[in-house]
């Protein structure tokens, strides 16, 4: 069938473009990940979504096609906290390793996808090898205060295609809004977002309410879902659909955050990470509220799926 009734549709220009609805949107990104479409087409789409901007019927529907074809992780005993790591390292040391196990260590189970979507950065997968958690070959259940890590390519190697477009066309695809979005679990799961743009976060709530999930945004570090310790961001739930502001914004920088590496390597982050866990340098209070947070709406979705596990039958 191909998808060029689709581009013909979205790529119109800022003024004339329509929005796919959300089981046009399905169908589009199904034959993607299916490989039915030719690089060209692929180059197109993303080109036209990025002048367009995507609509959130349409990553609804991409959801469904993504959710309908990736590799998902066994249920777990709590609600699985889902930290998509796609920007990496520019500036600061990536942190998204280091909230991961925090919120490991309060008992929560972890996974950490992502793949490398632009040169020279220092990803979150580097950090946890050098911690000595080596990714994992293909999902497998997750034990409460475990971290788990996975590439992208083995959810889907057609996500992984996607998200390598931005290499050869040098910008974002609407890969990146997807997998950010993403948590590839059959049971129930807390997905923590960050957006770099303030515009998407209304599409970003919108899209996970409609899907009633369980969710924090917050603006994160160089579009990392771990926040800035220098700052405490706003931060926006969603509570089994139902959105609503957790913290908002705090005016003022932290002059320094003690221990914090000026390096950004693998190896200065790592050993800052494990410094932090012994208890030899304090958590940043930034991160330490954004764990709290996160723990406290993992925690309500604990008691929602407890409560349906007991509910008598009708």
């Amino acid at each position: 069938m191909g998808i060029s009734q689709y581009i013909k549709e979205i790529g119109r220009g800022v003024r004339g473009a329509r929005a796919l609805s959300r089981e046009q949107a399905a169908d589009l990104l199904g034959q993607l990940l299916d490989g039915q479409v030719s690089d060209l087409e692929v180059g197109a789409f993303c080109v036209a979504m990025r002048i367009k901007g995507e609509s959130v019927d349409e990553m609804l529907g991409f959801l469904d096609a993504t959710l309908a074809r990736c590799a998902l992780f066994p249920a777990t005993e709590r609600p699985l906290i889902v930290l998509p790591s796609y920007n990496g390292a520019r500036k600061l040391p990536v942190l998204t390793p280091l909230l991961a196990l925090l919120l490991a260590r309060e008992g929560w189970p972890v996974l950490v996808h992502g793949m490398r979507t632009e040169a020279r950065r220092v990803l979150s997968s580097e950090v946890l090898q050098a911690l000595d958690i080596p990714a994992l070959a293909a999902p497998e259940k997750i034990a409460n205060g475990q971290v788990a890590h996975i590439a992208t390519g083995l959810l889907h190697p057609g996500l992984e295609r996607l998200l390598a477009v931005r290499q050869v066309i040098g910008l974002r695809t609407p890969g990146h809004s997807l997998v950010k979005l993403l948590a590839p679990s059959q049971g129930p799961a807390v997905l923590v977002g960050s957006y770099t743009h303030p515009e998407y976060v209304e599409l970003m709530l919108q899209t996970l309410a409609q899907r009633k999930m369980y969710a924090v945004l917050s603006r994160g570090l160089e579009g990392e879902v771990a926040c800035d310790p220098r700052r405490q961001p706003r931060y926006d739930g969603v509570l089994a659909g139902e959105p609503l502001v957790l913290a908002e914004q705090q005016s003022g920088t932290a002059a320094e955050v003690p221990g914090l590496p000026s390096a950004i390597d693998v190896a200065s982050t790592a050993a800052y990470t494990r410094a932090v866990l012994a208890g030899e340098l304090p958590v940043p209070a930034a991160l330490a509220q954004q764990v709290r947070l996160i723990v406290g709406v993992a925690q309500r979705a604990l008691d929602a799926s407890s409560s349906l596990a007991v509910a008598p039958a009708a």
